[in-house]
């Protein structure tokens, strides 16, 4: 994931390679601990990931984060399948009106994507620290 998609993350394919296999597992665990997570996975019969994401509540808000789909499947719907079910569960379950996500700025079918899916530009940027002088776009979708 981080080799392929390293705008995508933030810390860099050597600094997740140092970490062991429990600290992945307790990140991993401290992550999923709030009644408000949800990550969804897209993996086939054999367990083979093909996707990620997952949403979080921070400072009140719904913020998706951890997007991943392997590189043989973008475009073919995985995507929107796991977003279809983080849309709901922020709207059905948390109860909230909107999801928002931070896409870096050079990430041109990343963007696409959520606009294609009803994400809308908030105006609103934050630096980004890999790389330095990178800028991330805040996004909005308004769940109906």
């Amino acid at each position: 994931m981080l080799a392929d998609t390293p705008l995508a993350f933030t810390e860099t394919l050597e600094t997740a390679r140092r970490r062991s296999d429990e600290e992945w597992r307790e990140r991993q665990r401290t992550r999923l601990a709030g009644p408000a997570s949800r990550h969804v996975a897209a993996v086939d019969a054999d367990g083979r990931w093909w996707g990620q994401m997952r949403v979080d509540v921070v400072d009140g808000q719904a913020l998706l984060m951890s997007v991943w789909v392997h590189p043989d499947v973008r475009g073919a719907g995985v995507a929107e399948l796991m977003l279809d079910d983080l849309a709901a569960h922020v709207r059905l379950t948390l109860g909230m009106p909107e999801l928002y996500l931070e896409v870096h700025e050079d990430n041109p079918r990343a963007i696409a994507f959520y606009r294609r899916y009803g994400f809308v530009d908030t105006g609103e940027r934050t630096p980004y620290p890999l790389p330095p002088g990178g800028q991330e776009l805040r996004m909005r979708l308004a769940l109906g």
